[in-house]
């Protein structure tokens, strides 16, 4: 995958998934009636996550980042469209165990993307420091912009901002093929009308 669109979506998704973990964190515990709904809805996630793993490093091996990268986008901005709308905390532990199992994907296909760079041995830290940088730099300035977009609008309309978001994402890596991908194409056809032409 293209190094420069892996980071701007990833941006993009780390930026998205920090706006929203505050105000959802608010909205579970208003449907909740205990801490120990609270603790069991995120242990719900984090055990999700952890069986997920199991099979996701398979399914990246087999399908590539990119068709991973897609389902999780496209996956979150479904989930946050009902998040609003959530009445029931059996519906909560639901929504829970999807995003364990998304979080799981964009966790391990950012690490196998990183991973799949050709790098120099001596600047894997600088290439992965500077990652993080950019990644947490628009999760903060989203987070911060998100606390004033609130007075203005609903919670329920920022986690439909946030989907329209996902859906912009999961387009992106739909139709931005990388440029290696693009020249392979433009080889194997130039390739076959030479073919033709013999």
């Amino acid at each position: 995958m293209n190094y420069s669109l892996f980071v701007r979506i990833q941006s993009m998704i780390l930026m998205s998934s920090s706006i929203i973990f505050p105000f959802y964190l608010l909205l579970v515990r208003q449907i909740g009636d205990s801490y120990a709904q609270f603790g069991l809805a995120y242990g719900l996630f984090t055990l999700t996550s952890a069986f997920a793993y199991l099979g996701i490093g398979r399914l990246s091996d087999r399908f590539g980042d990119r068709s991973l990268l897609v389902t999780h986008t496209f996956g979150m901005a479904l989930v946050l469209l009902y998040v609003p709308i959530v009445t029931s905390i059996s519906h909560v532990y639901l929504i829970q165990i999807i995003m364990g199992i998304l979080g799981a994907l964009q966790k391990n296909t950012e690490k196998t993307i990183l991973a799949r760079q050709e790098l120099a041995l001596t600047t894997v830290g600088r290439t992965i420091g500077r990652y993080h940088f950019k990644t947490s730099l628009w999760s903060a300035l989203g987070i911060i912009a998100a606390g004033y977009l609130i007075d203005f609008l609903t919670i329920g309309s920022l986690f439909y901002i946030i989907s329209a978001v996902y859906f912009y994402v999961t387009l992106r890596l739909l139709w931005d093929r990388p440029r290696s991908e693009k020249k392979h194409t433009e080889d194997s056809s130039s390739g076959v009308e030479a073919g033709i032409k013999k």
